[in-house]
């Protein structure tokens, strides 16, 4: 992918410098003095001193406090030769990465680099929590005077923001929309440590989450139009079918939220085309006959009937949402098209299949009834088969069903269960089975023969030390929140219509905020002693709030 028309010759993004938290391991028995004084910034006359000799290269490992995404500047001292020093500098978003061999595969983690005789570099380009600085050669020294983090990210207010009384969701709320905003970079990234592209099927919920806590940012339409640009029809985007209808499903969601007509115009010629090559993939018997990469998620992968009827299921809810915005474009015969597209394929049974994910898509869909689905399948071990990804989509079903209480029990156990493991942004994906047993988080040091959450899990293109610890699609659970917990929910485009429909299921309180085009909105909702829920908000003018859609 390599489109300038997509690109800014300004980077959005902006340069915070950050100090380490903890020294989380230091090499013993080498000539090495003042690591503590890393920790205390700013000063420039601490340092650490570290002088290899022919046994030994010394080595010292740094603790960031969270995940971040940039690089490091190291400064060096008036060391006695008056030279370059070389360093080996390591990356990782867990202790274990940066201890051992990190992937290096989309962006450089472990290398070589010299370090200037009294000067600084910076150094690296990644996602990262920790990082390892080792000497390799011989008789050299080194006075490491300053280490930061070179945090590269956008520049964004948290207009959105939610709280309750239970601390295990507002933490999980705040990591949802900072693992976002991690990825938020010249467009929205899938990860920032992997694959640091735009693979526009992640960016749906990652466009929810930032709907939800976000001002206006050019993030989300520069990856659409990037992809859009480098997918001419009759190409899949990213070359999976899938991804083309969640580019027509993130539009829906953006022109709903946003109100931007003058964006969505842009969009008349492709999404029409788009609806032309989905009609030409329905089958005789109204079925959907996908080509390209046929795909889901990742743990749904190797169950075709799981993907055949998500995949269906899908082609129903975009040639819906398609329908809706010709309708706002005047494109009156392709709304017709779309929408008799979507009651033909209603009429087709796709295959039972257990798999959450295309359960989930059934109830959305409206090919099953939600309280069905919910009972049968989501509700049935609900801490299996979920993902980090496709599990937001189990939340809306199963919010769908008024199973408020059900889903929370999920986001509880398993999105709490990464942060109990040491996360500060949730991961590419998650399995609460990895957890069996003793196993070492990803802030700890692993000992020989010691289990490792990051280093000996995973799978598909995620195993091990590949496994992407911050990664935009995960944060589901921020958008669902404030959609259903605070809920307020838009009902008309630019959210000039916002309905508050509140669930707190097992809370005493919610609170938040909940940005719009016009200002935000601030909420409150109460439990009474008798059950009952009093609520609160303040709206900008020209936002319209209801309590119910039969006020519209």
């Amino acid at each position: 992918m390599n489109n300038p028309k997509a690109l800014s010759a300004i980077d959005p993004r902006i340069r915070v410098y950050v100090p380490p938290v903890a020294v989380v391991w230091q090499s013993t028995g080498d000539a090495a003095s003042g690591a503590e004084h890393l920790l205390q910034p700013g000063s420039g006359s601490c340092h650490l001193r570290y002088k290899s000799n022919s046994k030994a290269a010394p080595g010292i490992l740094l603790d960031f406090g969270r995940e971040l995404h940039g690089g490091i500047v190291i400064y060096n001292g008036m060391t006695p030769k008056q030279e370059a020093v070389p360093v080996r500098v390591r990356f990782g978003e867990s202790v274990v990465e940066a201890m051992e061999t990190p992937n290096q595969d989309h962006a450089i983690h472990d290398q070589e680099i010299l370090i200037p005789w009294y000067g600084s570099t910076e150094f690296g380009n990644t996602g990262f929590r920790f990082v390892r600085i080792d000497m390799v050669k011989p008789g050299a020294h080194i006075e490491i005077k300053e280490c930061k983090a070179a945090f590269l990210h956008r520049d964004l207010r948290y207009v959105g923001s939610f709280r309750c009384s239970d601390e295990r969701l507002n933490k999980i709320w705040d990591v949802g929309a900072y693992t976002v905003h991690l990825c938020m970079q010249d467009m929205l990234w899938d990860g920032i440590k992997r694959d640091r592209l735009p693979w526009i099927g992640d960016a749906h919920p990652e466009t929810m989450i930032i709907n939800s806590v976000f001002e206006k940012d050019n993030s989300v339409p520069r990856t659409l139009d990037y992809v859009r640009d480098e997918t001419p029809l009759p190409n899949w985007m990213n070359g999976i079918s899938s991804y083309s209808i969640w580019w027509i499903l993130t539009h829906s969601a953006w022109y709903l939220y946003r109100g931007d007509l003058a964006y969505l115009k842009e969009q008349r010629e492709y999404l029409t085309d788009l609806i032309d090559l989905l009609l030409e993939h329905i089958g005789e018997d109204n079925q959907e006959i996908l080509s390209g990469f046929r795909f889901l998620d990742w743990p749904s992968s190797e169950d075709p009937a799981a993907t055949h009827t998500g995949l269906h299921c899908l082609m129903i809810m975009a040639f819906r949402d398609g329908a809706a915005l010709c309708d706002v474009l005047g494109e009156s015969a392709y709304q017709q098209k779309a929408l008799e597209a979507a009651d033909r394929m209603m009429t087709y049974t796709p295959p039972p299949t257990q798999a959450k994910q295309a359960n989930a898509l059934l109830a959305l869909s409206g090919l099953r009834d939600y309280t069905d689905i919910n009972d049968a399948v989501l509700a049935v071990n609900p801490l299996q088969g979920i993902s980090t990804f496709y599990g937001y989509y189990v939340l809306q079903a199963r919010a769908k069903a008024g199973d408020y209480e059900g889903a929370l029990e999920v986001i509880r156990s398993y999105w709490y269960k990464m942060l109990e493991l040491g996360a500060t942004t949730f991961w590419e994906d998650f399995n609460l089975d990895w957890t069996q047993g003793e196993v070492i988080g990803i802030d700890q040091l692993v000992p020989e023969g010691a289990t490792s959450i990051h280093r000996d899990f995973g799978n598909f293109c995620y195993k091990g030390l590949r496994h992407s610890l911050c990664h935009g699609w995960a944060g589901g659970p921020t958008a669902w929140m404030s959609e259903h917990i605070l809920g307020v929910r838009p009902l008309e485009p630019g959210c000039k219509t916002l309905r508050i429909d509140p669930h707190l299921a097992d809370l005493d309180f919610a609170e938040g905020s909940f940005p719009t085009p016009l200002g935000p909105v601030t909420v409150r909702h109460e439990k009474t002693a008798s059950g009952e829920i009093t609520s609160h908000w303040e709206a900008p003018e020209g936002i319209r709030i209801v309590t119910s859609e039969a006020e519209l």
